[in-house]
């Protein structure tokens, strides 16, 4: 495993522990894999390459058994979500080292107040989306006074229109729902919120999870892929 993925799956780490403990869901905790059990969601991620047999067995209990929608995030391709009736959907895991990058061009600041998160939040659940997730549930604002999270909005035309999370580790920041709403799409909206991200944390390597449309914008800003991470549904995805 290269160092840069094992930044990739600490920080997610680091994630999904503050949302079950933000959410008020239980977290399991394995030598080889972490779950999040809630009312609409089983998260699952897989934390090593090498799972043993009794992870694995525990893991297909949790995924059988779990009645909501299963998502499990696998970067080393150690699971067989197919034996457990699950369909792939196929991710680049990226990583940025640290170097500045060109101001944005559109207005990004940093989330503070309750009413400026519940807006922001409400772009994420609208815009990413986030399914079975109401706001205030989706990114707690609880988020807010954990050390390390931050919740970005990005403005235009004098309205809220795009916002992203970061989770701030000891070796790396996670950027994570990188958010656009559809009226603000291809208006340079992205590449803002990710150039002011870059700029608020100088002297850490950023990692993110980029699907298909947003790939392009960030290998323009520095970012190249490490590996290509599994995710595994018994959904559609959005």
């Amino acid at each position: 495993m290269s160092a840069s993925l094992r930044l990739a799956v600490r920080n997610a780490a680091v994630l999904t522990t503050a949302l079950a403990r933000t959410r008020g869901h239980t977290l399991i905790s394995r030598d080889a894999f972490l779950a999040m059990s809630g009312p609409t969601l089983l998260r699952v991620l897989a934390v090593r390459p090498d799972p043993d047999p009794d992870d694995l067995a525990e893991l297909e209990l949790l995924v059988k058994g779990a009645a909501t929608r299963v998502v499990v995030e696998d970067s080393f391709g150690a699971i067989d979500g197919a034996a457990l009736g699950l369909t792939p959907r196929h991710l680049p895991v990226m990583v940025r080292p640290p170097a500045p990058a060109p101001p944005p061009a559109l207005e990004v600041g940093r989330v503070r107040t309750a009413a400026e998160w519940a807006v922001a939040e409400q772009v994420v659940v609208d815009g990413f989306p986030l399914p079975g997730f109401p706001t205030g549930n989706a990114l707690p604002l609880a988020l807010r006074d954990r050390e390390g999270f931050r919740l970005h909005a990005v403005r235009r035309d004098g309205v809220v229109a795009g916002a992203c999370l970061t989770a701030e580790s000891d070796d790396a920041v996670g950027v994570y729902w990188v958010t656009t709403l559809p009226e603000h799409r291809s208006r340079g909206v992205g590449r803002a919120l990710l150039s002011a991200v870059v700029n608020e944390f100088p002297a850490l390597p950023l990692t993110l999870s980029a699907t298909e449309q947003g790939l392009p914008l960030y290998e323009s800003l520095g970012f190249s892929v490490v590996t290509q991470a599994t995710w595994w549904s018994n959904a559609a995805w959005p």
